[in-house]
């Protein structure tokens, strides 16, 4: 197993002018995967991707082709893929990237698995934030058409496929799957209660596979190179490559692709180490969704198995690093503004905590925390985890217990009053000026 090194593989050509295109993709290789896909029939295509042991790198880590074995056939129903791209996450950057440099690597993933779930329409969900991706991959789907690589019989495989682009309007909420389809069915984006999954009923209720732009881009290279090329990559429980969006207080930040199982201390190298020798105070594996870990964790291999040990997620694999000139406590009432700005007001929970959490947040930002609060914070991310309809709420449950786990004494040393002070609600929204009147 390859754990180590940068492993160039969607990432392997970005240096090359004309890669967005047609011509200069192909001219590099580009929709050989398609055509064997086609000379393969759907239920292989599927069974090579469950065997490659792909998961998905949009956050959850799910097995792709066990969700794609999921749609039901033979059902009389249209089949629809989705492809989310709404990347928001704060910290993430890697989706847009790969949009930008290589749109037909996600253009001929889209094509493969849309062919192996038997869909014909396909969406390809964009942040409207990004105009310029959009405009690529707009584009993309242009040039594949003129080329009939998409449309009626393609390639004479009577294969059948439309692709629309569509923008959203920039609300973090749609990058949840089932916001998103709500979104594209125009509505307002809010989650859906599940079950009934999107496999079975997904957009205009009908079986829908929605899939993050990485793992699609990941399809082509699988069906043309096989299972045993990309299983050399990783670890059994977590193989291939990944795109790591290195960011924060480094020298050179930036994409990286490697095996996963790479450790963090290794991804900081390539990224020249921290500014100005700086010691690393905490990181995020994947987003601020994730729990923080701290510079004795640099060492653990980035894999799915071993964030869970760790008590962190991998996430969507865009690890961002501190040194000591942050505050945590300021830190994390940063990404709880965040969560409660972007949270839909759908559910109880995740409503009602974010402004609550971030109100008792803001009075330690500046100092004014009372100790029996910081109780009273944990006590409210325990009323809303597991809670809500959707993982908004788990998100922003998850900053405040790992900053307390590691970095207790900063929200400490940020108190001015005895542990058995009784807290008021009134006194902490009036502090954050957020009164009653102002929700």
């Amino acid at each position: 197993m390859v754990t180590s090194g940068l492993t160039p593989v969607i990432t392997e050509y970005w240096d090359v002018a004309d890669l967005s295109t047609l011509d200069g993709y192909r001219r590099l290789g580009g929709y050989q995967g398609l055509a064997a896909a086609l000379r393969m029939s759907p239920d292989d295509v599927i069974t090579r991707v469950k065997d490659s042991g792909l998961r998905g790198r949009g956050g959850a880590g799910f097995p792709t082709g066990m969700k794609w074995g999921f749609v039901p056939q033979g059902d009389n129903k249209p089949h629809y893929l989705v492809v989310n791209a709404d990347e928001s996450e704060p910290g993430a950057c890697k989706d847009i990237p790969i949009m930008m440099a290589n749109p037909h690597a996600l253009l001929e993933g889209v094509i493969i698995a849309s062919y192996a779930i038997r869909a014909n329409h396909a969406f390809i969900y964009i942040r409207g934030e990004v105009p310029q991706a959009i405009r690529r991959v707009a584009r993309a789907v242009a040039q594949a058409q003129q080329a009939g690589l998409l449309g009626r019989n393609i390639q004479g495989s009577g294969f059948d496929l439309e692709v629309v682009v569509h923008a959203g309007a920039g609300a973090y909420i749609c990058g949840e799957e089932t916001a998103l389809l709500d979104s594209l069915e125009g509505y307002r984006g809010q989650p859906r209660l599940k079950p009934p999954f999107p496999a079975v009923a997904g957009l205009y209720a009908s079986p829908t596979v929605i899939n993050n732009v990485e793992t699609i881009a990941n399809i082509p290279y699988i069906i043309e190179r096989g299972t045993d090329w990309f299983r050399q990559f990783g670890t059994e429980k977590s193989p291939g490559f990944k795109v790591f969006a290195v960011s924060g207080h480094v020298n050179r930040p930036g994409i990286y692709e490697a095996p996963l199982g790479i450790t963090m201390r290794e991804l900081l190298d390539y990224a020249g180490g921290m500014r100005d020798g700086a010691p690393v105070k905490f990181w995020l594996p994947g987003g601020s969704s994730v729990p923080l870990l701290t510079a004795e964790h640099l060492d653990t291999p980035l894999t799915y198995e071993d964030m869970a040990a760790a008590g962190t997620m991998l996430g969507t694999g865009t690890p961002m690093l501190f040194d000591p000139t942050v505050s945590v406590v300021k830190a994390v009432t940063r990404w709880l503004e965040f969560y409660k700005h972007e949270s839909c007001g759908k559910c109880t929970p995740c409503r009602e905590g974010t402004y609550w959490i971030t109100g008792l947040l803001e009075k330690f930002e500046h100092g004014a925390g009372a100790e029996a609060e910081l109780d009273t914070i944990a006590d409210l991310c325990g009323q809303i985890a597991g809670r809500s309809f959707c993982a908004l709420g788990d998100a922003a449950a998850t900053p405040y217990p790992a900053a307390m786990k590691y970095f207790r004494d900063e929200f400490v040393a940020a108190t001015h009053t005895p542990v058995d002070e009784t807290f008021d609600p009134v006194a902490s929204y009036v502090f954050a000026g957020v009164g009653a009147g102002a929700r």
